[in-house]
């Protein structure tokens, strides 16, 4: 009897694994794309004002331009 019942509760487990383990997956690589999209931060040009992203700005001496004619009249 125990062992039948043991069993069951492994039977259940794999179910329980097999089955929901991929709305784990997808929770978790959602919550990585969330993340990335926040991460991305905006910074001033000294030249003009304009806000940029850190990833779409140009660095220079540690200053971020949002194009090449301001880091040039910089």
């Amino acid at each position: 009897m125990l062992l039948k019942i043991l069993a069951a509760i492994v039977v259940f487990a794999l179910v329980y694994i097999i089955f929901f383990k991929k709305d784990r997956e997808k929770n978790i690589s959602n919550t990585k794309k969330q993340n990335d999209s926040i991460e991305d931060i905006m910074v001033e040009c000294p030249s003009c004002g304009t806000y940029v992203s850190k990833k779409e700005g140009i660095l220079s001496n540690g200053k971020y331009f949002c194009s090449k004619e301001c880091l040039e009249g910089n």
